[in-house]
């Protein structure tokens, strides 16, 4: 897996994968998933180049990507995390509340996270990310541990499919539906 020395490239390595990924469950008819682009509002545009040299956001985003698993509706971040600490300031409280209002018109949410320095990726059930969150909106820590994650939900690589989520979202729903809720896949 390659390294990025620029901030600005951040992230890139996990997203290629992710899209690989998508791509891959589309052709096999397993989910349709899309890239959510990230809105900007360009400032300076080089004119003989026709390319945008200054730009902001124009709006905050919502989440990475958002589409159905076999008829499920899902929504989820990536995000990278180079030590066994994610910082919750890593995920915007617009995010955690859509995410939430997701959840209660009967999606499922979560987060990707890359753990790099261990090259593992870990499928984050979005009630573990507002057990987390909740913490510290009441002055617990502001981050949390790898060991205080499920090790069942790690993204492991199965069939050509380098990031094969279907099955930690899977065991998700499993366990949403063992708790009285009601998604799962066919």
């Amino acid at each position: 897996m390659p390294t990025w020395n620029s901030r600005g490239l951040r992230g890139s390595s996990l997203e290629e994968l992710i899209n690989y990924t998508n791509e891959k469950y589309r052709r096999q008819k397993l989910a349709l998933i899309q890239k959510i682009p990230t809105p900007i509002k360009p400032v300076k545009i080089d004119q003989e180049h026709r390319h945008i040299t200054l730009a902001y956001f124009d709006q905050k985003s919502t989440v990475d990507y958002i589409g159905a698993v076999q008829g499920i509706p899902v929504c989820f971040d990536a995000k990278e995390c180079h030590s066994d600490t994610f910082p919750l300031q890593n995920v915007h409280p617009h995010q955690v509340a859509f995410m939430e209002e997701f959840e209660e018109q009967g999606g499922v949410a979560f987060l990707i996270i890359y753990y790099t320095h261990r090259e593992r990726f870990l499928y984050l059930p979005f009630a573990s990310l507002y057990g987390f969150w909740r913490r510290k909106e009441e002055g617990g820590r502001k981050s949390f541990l790898l060991s205080e994650t499920d090790p069942s939900y790690e993204i492991h690589a199965r069939g050509g499919t380098l990031l094969h989520y279907l099955e930690p979202l899977q065991l998700d729903l499993l366990r949403r539906e063992q708790q009285g809720g009601e998604k799962k896949l066919p």
